[in-house]
């Protein structure tokens, strides 16, 4: 069996308030060029297809082209997961219809627990969607009041899933999760605040291949590295900036065994961190590379410099962000804190103690993540 392996398009998101659109259909050509080559018997979408649960219309648009292309024109079957990111009842609408011709989408839970089933020379393969859903959906649709965390939710459904197996079948998860052991990036949304997020890599065991969504680094996981990330589809913060960007052409044997080959994607800008004073950028002692990059700079000038980010957009025209990391080291200021780069519950904690004086208790921060949680499950079924 062979199968192309890919989540976290985010189609639709911006880069400092530059749309992705063009860098996104970019590579999607080459995910298309690779389906063609390799004529995978499926192509797998592990979640976060969409940047928001109220995708743009240009990102409805691409998404559309890309799936008539590969299952239209190609005949490749598509199976999509909803993400975190994504409105699980408009990702699947009008998903019966779609599944006829060999489109199939899955935003909720609903239904018994059941495999898709796809054959090649030596029997059966089961491939297993399971799309992010919160604890509490989970605990609904199982009628199980005891899950109360994504790992309790794993397991009450994957114990569904061992008790109805289909005896010598391979069987592949589809899902989106975070997995304990993954490195993270900067630019993935946490999926709970509290900790109660992340699910061991064990809970994979029984699965031969796990098609994973959510950490935007490509990485395997488990004793077998049977858990596999493809990682997103670009770079969509400069912490990625060392990161290759790949899609994960798997072949699977008869005992369910399986060989990852790494596609690198392309893009059609890459992102970049640059760094010097600006006298050496704009006289080019610096090595520049791609001057058409998306680029941050980190400003080594010891003093405060006029205008350099217009200066230095004569260099670079994607310059979007500067570090002024020289200037601050002499400062006798504190460092100051990237308030985006922190998590919710560490910016009101913060803010807790500056207007009261006081740390927030064990209790608080529990009620506040719960409220954050609800919040976020609210957006994303609105």
């Amino acid at each position: 069996m062979r199968f192309i392996h890919t989540a976290d398009w985010h189609l639709g998101r911006s880069f400092y308030n530059i749309s992705l659109i063009d860098d996104q259909a970019h590579v999607l050509d080459q995910l298309i060029d690779l389906a063609r080559e390799a004529k995978p018997d499926l192509l797998i979408i592990a979640g976060d297809v969409y940047d928001r649960a109220v995708p743009s219309t240009e990102a409805v648009k691409l998404l559309d082209d890309v799936l008539c292309r590969l299952i239209l024109d190609l005949k490749v079957p598509v199976f999509v997961i909803a993400g975190n990111h994504d409105s699980p009842l408009r990702l699947e609408f009008a998903a019966r219809l779609m599944e006829s011709h060999r489109l199939y989408v899955f935003g909720s839970l609903s239904g018994r627990i059941q495999a898709i089933d796809m054959f090649d020379e030596w029997g059966r393969v089961s491939f297993y969607p399971m799309p992010y859903v919160e604890p509490s959906q989970m605990s609904e649709y199982l009628r199980d009041e005891s899950i109360a965390s994504h790992e309790d939710a794993l397991r009450k459904w994957t114990a569904v899933v061992k008790d109805n197996r289909i005896p010598g079948s391979r069987m592949v998860l589809i899902h989106h999760a975070f997995v304990v052991g993954g490195e993270e990036s900067e630019s993935e949304r946490p999926l709970a605040v509290g900790g109660t997020g992340t699910i061991p890599v064990e809970c994979f065991d029984c699965f031969h291949y796990a098609a994973l969504g959510h950490l935007h680094r490509p990485q395997c996981l488990g004793q077998n590295n049977h858990v596999h990330y493809s990682g997103s589809l670009l770079k969509y913060s400069f912490a990625e900036a060392e990161h290759t960007k790949v899609v994960k052409l798997v072949e699977m044997d008869a005992t369910g065994a399986h060989h990852v080959e790494a596609v690198p994607l392309i893009p059609r800008r890459d992102v970049r961190c640059v760094e010097g004073t600006v006298d050496d950028l704009l006289k080019g002692n610096i090595q520049l590379g791609n001057r058409d990059d998306y680029v941050q700079v980190r400003l080594l000038d010891k003093g405060p410099v006029f205008d350099a980010m217009g200066r230095l957009r004569e260099v670079f025209p994607y310059l979007v962000n500067m570090d002024l990391a020289g200037f601050m080291t002499i400062s006798n200021s504190i460092s100051p804190v990237d308030h985006r780069k922190q998590e919710p519950i560490a910016l009101f904690s913060d803010f807790y103690e500056f207007v009261t004086g006081e740390k927030l208790t064990d209790e608080q921060s529990a009620a506040f993540a719960a409220i954050v949680n609800r919040v976020r499950e609210n957006e994303r079924l609105a």
